[in-house]
């Protein structure tokens, strides 16, 4: 399986979305090929084109941030675009870390591959040494076998992977929030008990608008 990197196109790398919040848009790769990604049937969210031509630096991404703070207040700043911010681990605590000596929230969207993208770190660690304050982890189902139906993920036994890894989260004193997408056989009352038992909140998510609706105005952040 590829890593669905989508065709080249200039992109939003900080954008505003739903609440008093800055997004980043870091990369278009992921470890997923989720069957209800958004990104199957839309350039982007919010009104933002979040196709890049090419993947932003730290110092990108924080001259970004500091515009997007021209606008306005923000109550905290997200990594959370068109795909999996771990893949650039190395941009995400760098700009962590930015976020941190400036007292302002961060938060990481995530599948949860961060530990499997990067075997050589203990990547929760890492991020909560980096000052991350808080992370949602998409684990969308209750099963692996639901879950490889659904998020046909690149790695195999990647539903356990996603559990440790927000565990291990919640160890390191990240504020860790498990999140199911309201998705035909994605069980979120079990994905709830899930987070329940590693000490973790539970958030469900809507989906994303249907097929044939190709937008860039609405989404899920």
């Amino acid at each position: 399986m590829d890593d669905h990197q989508p065709s080249a196109g200039r992109g939003a790398i900080a954008y505003r979305g739903r609440g008093d919040a800055i997004y980043l848009n870091i990369t278009n790769r992921c470890s997923c090929a989720c069957e209800f990604c958004i990104r199957e049937f839309s350039d982007g969210v919010y009104g933002e084109v979040l196709v890049l031509d090419q993947e932003p630096g730290v110092e990108d991404v924080t001259a970004e941030v500091e515009r997007a703070f021209m606008d306005g207040p923000a109550d905290e700043v997200v990594f959370c675009g068109f795909g999996e911010p771990t893949m650039r681990l190395d941009v995400v605590l760098g700009v962590t870390e930015w976020l941190r000596l400036r007292r302002i929230r961060s938060r990481l969207d995530t599948n949860g591959h961060g530990q499997l993208l990067n075997p050589d770190l203990d990547v929760p660690a890492v991020l909560a040494a980096a000052g991350l304050t808080a992370a949602t982890v998409s684990l969308n189902a209750a099963d692996p076998e639901t879950y490889d139906l659904l998020c046909r993920p690149m790695f195999s036994k990647a539903h356990r992977a996603v559990i440790r890894f927000a565990e291990l989260c919640v160890g390191h004193g990240i504020v860790t929030t498990l999140t199911a997408v309201d998705y035909p056989g994605a069980d979120p009352e079990g994905c709830a008990a899930i987070a329940s038992a590693i000490g973790a909140e539970f958030r469900l998510r809507r989906l994303a608008p249907p097929p044939g609706e190709r937008t860039s105005e609405g989404g899920e952040a």
